[in-house]
């Protein structure tokens, strides 16, 4: 008799389908318990989302309760071409008067007009740092090294000593000089500029010549040196300091920024002014503002993130991910009574309304910008209000503490979003494991079924042939 090959030869059954429809049953359990999975995966992702809203909601909470957050300063000139001021965190409050008699300078000598792209000689150039002090005869200054600098000698050599060349070489030499070419109707000439104003940072360039003369031609011609008989280049601009009145008082300075002639402000010098100019320190009070609508809108973020994820649409019948669960719900519960509760800690407000944020439907705060103007009129106040503390009741202390504490210990290890997103993600793990349970299950409730179908095809394949063999011997018979 021929083997069975494939179920249901032997019998003419349908037993492939017959097993696929009673496994199909077996499945079920998983196919339900996938379904519960997604739904707790769900879940999870919603949380995902409200902690993160919830997190941005203390971060804007806490920056209220930062003191460099309200000692913010801002400064206006009443002259801003001339003058600018920007105060630091520790800039005192009011008005500073500053005339600027003269800009600190930098020094700039010119050569004579040179040609360019050819050599120009070769020998070494020698470049010092220091103050030129004018004598009785301006001709014959005196120039003393800049204290802590060191002479700089640059060689110049047949094949790298063109107009241009020598200008690289003295700008990659770390002198504290910076060279150019300049052109204009009469040719080219070479420009040295000193890196850095002041009176100290004048310079004097002494040329070695190869050609052993000293005169205005070749490597000579680019000399500086007013201490020496011949002079060949042409000073421009003298090397010298700001001088400023500051409330009165003469201030020098190599720079034409003054850091630290006032405590905790950056005074930035633009052109001499004929008559004083006035600096106002006042609070920043755009940027406080700023940090307030900046909270309102996290927190409303969080209020309408947590609304849509339980609330239930009756018209659709369709439930929000998170209808229903107690500690999102209770997050939202608390929330609301802080964000309409009240400070005692003192001041003139007590409560968000107060300056302009009312609660509103939905538990989001309305922005009323008139109120929070006028609000910023006292901030000692709004920021009692944010931050403040009571010295005779430490856990009595003002609603963006409050706020941020809350927020703090909700996402907390132990918090309510915490222990909410790691019983959510055991849930999702002990599906998984049933679920691997249920598929060894089913694997091996198809093994027996396949089994037991497939010694019932062979049987039947059996007596089929016997049923076969029967007839035709009754055939014979008759």
């Amino acid at each position: 008799m021929p083997s069975i090959t494939s179920a249901g030869i032997g019998s003419g059954l349908d037993i492939e389908s017959l097993i696929s429809k009673l496994v199909s049953v077996e499945r079920t359990p998983i196919n339900q318990l996938k379904t519960h999975t997604d739904g707790l995966k769900t879940q999870l992702s919603a949380y995902g989302k409200i902690q993160s809203a919830l997190a941005a909601m203390r971060d804007a909470a806490g920056k209220l309760t930062k003191p460099e957050t309200w000692s913010a300063s801002m400064g206006s000139s009443s002259d801003a071409t001339a003058v600018t001021v920007s105060p630091g965190a520790s800039a005192p409050t009011g008005n500073v008067s500053v005339l600027v008699n003269r800009m600190a300078s930098a020094q700039s000598v010119a050569s004579k007009v040179m040609p360019l792209g050819v050599p120009i000689g070769q020998g070494s150039i020698t470049i010092d740092l220091g103050t030129w002090t004018e004598a009785t005869d301006p001709d014959l200054p005196t120039f003393a090294q800049k204290a802590g600098s060191n002479s700089v000698t640059i060689n110049i050599n047949d094949g790298n000593n063109s107009l241009a060349q020598i200008r690289d070489q003295i700008n990659a030499s770390g002198a504290g000089v910076q060279a150019s070419i300049v052109t204009d109707n009469s040719g080219t000439r070479l420009v040295m500029r000193s890196s850095e104003t002041g009176a100290s940072n004048g310079f004097r360039v002494k040329v070695a010549d190869g050609d052993g003369l000293i005169d205005n031609e070749g490597l000579s011609a680019l000399s500086y040196d007013p201490g020496e008989p011949m002079v060949f280049m042409t000073r421009n601009q003298l090397a010298g300091n700001a001088s400023v009145m500051l409330n009165g008082l003469q201030v020098d300075s190599e720079s034409n920024t003054l850091k630290d002639s006032i405590d905790g402000m950056t005074i930035n010098l633009l052109k001499a002014s004929t008559s004083e100019i006035n600096l106002t320190i006042g609070p920043d009070k755009e940027s406080i503002k700023k940090a307030v609508t900046e909270f309102a809108t996290a927190y409303n973020s969080l209020a309408t993130l947590m609304g849509e994820q339980t609330k239930y649409d009756a018209a659709n019948k369709k439930a929000g991910t998170l209808q229903g669960d107690s500690s999102v719900v209770g997050i939202q519960f608390e929330m609301r009574g802080l964000a309409g509760g009240t400070s005692s800690v003192g001041g003139k407000f007590s409560r968000f309304s107060d300056i302009g944020l009312d609660p509103s439907a939905g538990g989001t705060f309305k922005t009323n910008t008139t109120k929070l103007d006028a609000a910023l009129a006292d901030l000692g106040s709004l920021k009692t209000l944010f931050m403040g503390v009571d010295s005779g009741n430490p856990s009595n202390v003002g609603l963006a503490k409050q706020l941020q504490s809350f927020a703090d210990q909700a996402l907390g290890f132990n918090g309510r979003i915490t222990n909410r997103q790691s019983g959510l993600q055991t849930a999702i793990d002990n599906d998984g494991k049933s679920a691997e349970r249920l598929e060894t299950k089913v694997s091996l409730t198809e093994a027996r079924l396949r089994a037991r179908y497939t010694a019932l095809d062979v049987q039947m394949s059996k007596l089929n042939g016997l049923s076969t063999y029967v007839t035709q011997q009754l055939a014979n018979l008759s």
